[in-house]
């Protein structure tokens, strides 16, 4: 079965899949080493928890304000433009990032940029892409390959955080300032950006959509359960945001003095956990269908997470975070194909801009408080908190669209 073209991609795969998938890795590579570098970096110029969650917080509400204008109107502008203009912004987010130090200009800088906080993607990448990447395969072969695209982000993503240590290995050899040293960093983040773009360039016209009829709105057909679906991710979103990335490796740095070496073992090993469970996604939809997938896998995940906030030892607490990621991931592939699959092909951009936007407000919002919780307390409240949101999102789910399925699963 490992050696069957089908075990690693769908039948229907093509070129342009395998662009998309490559530019996928590149920027899970990026925002892999930003999100364990960020905290350390803003902590090691001088800022407070709470300054911290507050750039955390302005990368994701401008990634959600851009994102949003970029999925209704990518059908006018074209994918391939819009991801290209995307790389470019990339560029710009890193250098700025690697220049500038006082904390208004940085947050500018954040909320304009592209820099992302999550070992997930919260980008203006994900509702253009999400979209051509759905025109390259049958239908039959959605969450194959999402799960793909999400396994190629998550594996780079953990190979990213891993790679976050080593410029505090570099300035302990040379004895250099840290700050200094993290920097390049986000010089290596924005030379990832020329790369993507180099992909992007050579992407056919496959990937763009028919255009909609002169006078149609993007979610004519669509607006109804695609409302509701971004009302349900939100309260996600805002229980992950709790807990997102970024600011779980402050809460280990604070409160178990874990050092940035340790950290990026940790987020490369959970990273791992998280990319192949997500292989497993495509197996569990075609049994128990997309919404059973999702809710399943996720409740003993947001479990862990809430016992993990609890732990008394950086040993414990570890230990039900492992266990979280070998299972929180595997809703991801089923969401983004469940969402595809439910709305017609020229609406998928605005379908994926409109449900994930949703997601990156309530993280931005959540970022603030988590941030506010752990300057006033070092006890894992933002993780329990987190859990507990994430738990009703799944009740609430497979109460609503349990019986919803799309045409594939019929």
């Amino acid at each position: 079965m490992l050696n069957s073209p089908n075990f690693w991609f769908p039948r229907s795969i093509t070129a342009d899949s395998k662009r998309l998938l490559a530019t996928r890795a590149l920027r899970g590579l990026a925002d892999g080493a930003v999100s364990v570098l960020l905290p350390s970096y803003l902590t090691a110029i001088g800022f407070s928890s709470l300054r911290v969650g507050a750039i955390v917080f302005g990368t994701l509400i401008g990634s959600a304000a851009l994102t949003l204008w970029i999925g209704l109107a990518a059908h006018r502008l074209g994918r391939r433009r819009v991801m290209l203009a995307s790389c470019a912004l990339m560029f710009a987010t890193g250098l700025g990032f690697a220049v500038v130090t006082a904390f208004w200009p940085l947050f500018i800088i954040a909320v304009v940029g592209t820099l992302n906080p999550s070992a997930g993607d919260v980008s203006v990448f994900l509702p253009v892409e999400q979209a051509a990447l759905a025109e390259t395969v049958a239908a039959g072969d959605l969450t194959a390959i999402f799960s793909r695209y999400n396994v190629a982000g998550a594996l780079t993503g953990a190979i990213g955080a891993l790679a976050s240590a080593l410029p505090a290995i570099i300035a302990a050899r040379v004895h250099s300032n840290m700050a200094a040293a993290e920097r390049w960093g986000f010089i290596a983040y924005a030379a990832l950006a020329l790369i993507a773009a180099t992909i992007y360039w050579s992407l056919t016209p496959a990937i763009e959509a028919e255009p909609l009829v002169p006078g149609a709105r993007p979610l004519a057909q669509s607006r109804a359960i695609v409302t509701r679906l971004s009302a349900l991710f939100s309260l996600d979103s805002f229980g992950g945001g709790l807990a997102i990335q970024s600011l779980l490796a402050l809460w280990l740095f604070r409160r178990f003095q874990l050092s940035i070496g340790a950290a990026a073992s940790f987020f490369f090993l959970t990273g791992l956990l998280g990319a192949f469970s997500q292989l497993a996604s495509s197996w569990w939809v075609a049994r128990i269908g997309r919404i059973r997938t999702m809710a399943y896998t996720h409740i003993p995940a947001n479990l862990c997470l809430m016992i993990a906030g609890a732990m008394p030892n950086v040993g414990l607490a570890l230990t039900f975070l492992f266990l979280r990621a070998s299972m929180s991931s595997m809703d991801v592939p089923a969401r983004q194909s469940y969402v595809m699959a439910v709305v017609p092909p020229e609406e998928r951009a605005a379908a994926a801009s409109v449900t994930n936007v949703p997601r990156s407000l309530a993280s931005a919002v959540a970022a603030l408080p988590a941030g506010a919780l752990l300057n006033y307390s070092l006890f894992g409240w933002p993780l329990i908190l987190g859990g507990a949101c994430k738990l009703v999102y799944d009740a609430l789910l497979l109460a609503q669209f349990r019986s919803i399925t799309p045409p594939d699963e019929q």
